[in-house]
């Protein structure tokens, strides 16, 4: 799908919708809402004895889909924000009927009943996502939504309760560029508290981010990426802390956790990584999404520092990252299909709510 290929950067970088048409929102959905309905293949858990367990859609009735349930998650969140976003989405009844199916009181008790027997698990990522996706609900607010956000409500408490009890009393961090990055589910809570007007969860997490992160100096930007990452571990605690700070603050921090910018090390994450792996390797193609994640992360640290030495170069990066992202981002090979549209979505609707509110 080329639908992006030839879209100004700036509109891209704006992070508003207003420019997206039926067409581009046909694309967004495209995946997504084939995805959450796909229950095989299907990432397998560990087993506790031969006889193996139940079916994905036994065990997870509503977040079935998409290889894995934070996957399934966040495409739910991808579909609810186009339903809020794009007012004649082209496949608007389509999306309604398929989320209506398994938005249950039955299921989401079944889901309940998961976190309730391993509430470990999904920590932090999949719960990140989860408060993204009750956010949306929230945002939206219209009958539908509200309806959806009641039935789901069981779940976000649930989900809400482990964070406070299981994650934000972590004794230190997790600085990698995968599932169980620290910076990235910090900055979700955050993003959630402050929509929801949560604001004993919001002081919780902004405490919690500046124990962990605010005594950071000269963080060393050439180990990255680290592996198959799909964050960058930089710029996704910076994205992290431009939330926490107010601008002067954030300008200190910002000045002592990359030196200088213009220094070689610094290419490294400025610049985009190469993605043209052996295609068959579908982890590689956690490498697309880390470019869409950077550029995202950048464009908001441009913001973040309007007027600042620092403001440009990130700018630029995000242009570069936004450009080679949305390259691959629409591939058919589902290792990146069934997960890469909710990406592309949080860079080009960044400035929409909900991600970083205001």
């Amino acid at each position: 799908m080329d639908t992006f290929a030839d879209a100004d950067i700036d509109a891209i970088l704006a992070g508003e919708s207003d420019w997206l048409g039926s067409e581009a929102a046909e694309t967004l959905a495209h995946h997504p809402l084939e995805s959450v309905e796909t229950e095989f293949p299907h990432h397998a858990r560990s087993l506790d004895s031969p006889s193996g367990g139940p079916r994905p859609k036994e065990r997870h009735p509503v977040f079935f889909g998409c290889y894995d349930w934070h996957s399934a998650v966040h495409s739910h969140w991808a579909l609810v924000r186009q339903l809020r976003l794009f007012e004649d989405h082209p496949e608007r009844s389509r999306i309604v009927e398929s989320i209506d199916g398994r938005f249950t009181p039955e299921n989401v008790e079944r889901e309940v009943e998961q976190f309730e027997r391993n509430p470990a698990f999904e920590k932090p990522y999949g719960w990140a996502w989860l408060l993204h996706l009750a956010s949306e609900l929230h945002l939206w607010g219209n009958d539908r939504a509200a309806a959806w956000r009641s039935v789901l409500e069981p779940l976000e408490r649930k989900i809400v309760s482990l964070v406070r009890s299981e994650f934000l009393t972590q004794e230190r961090p997790f600085r990698v560029g995968t599932h169980r990055n620290s910076a990235f589910a910090l900055h979700c809570v955050l993003d959630y508290a402050r929509t929801v007007s949560d604001t004993a969860l919001e002081s919780a997490a902004s405490e919690t981010a500046r124990e962990f992160f605010a005594e950071d100096r000269d963080y060393p930007v050439e180990y990255e990426p680290l592996g198959w990452d799909f964050l960058s571990p930089s710029l996704t605690e910076a994205d992290l802390m431009r939330r926490v700070y107010d601008r002067d603050e954030f300008e200190t921090w910002a000045e002592g956790f990359f030196p200088d910018l213009a220094r070689s090390p610094y290419d490294s994450v400025l610049e985009p990584v190469r993605a043209d792996s052996d295609p068959e390797e579908g982890v590689a193609l956690h490498l697309v999404g880390l470019n869409v994640s950077k550029a995202w992360c950048a464009a908001g640290l441009a913001s973040a520092l309007d007027g600042h030495r620092y403001a440009e170069p990130f700018r630029q990066s995000a242009e570069r990252h936004a450009e080679r992202g949305l390259q691959r981002a629409f591939t058919e090979n589902y290792a990146g299909s069934h997960w890469l549209s909710s990406f592309v979505l949080c860079l080009l609707t960044r400035e929409e709510g909900g991600i970083a509110p205001a």
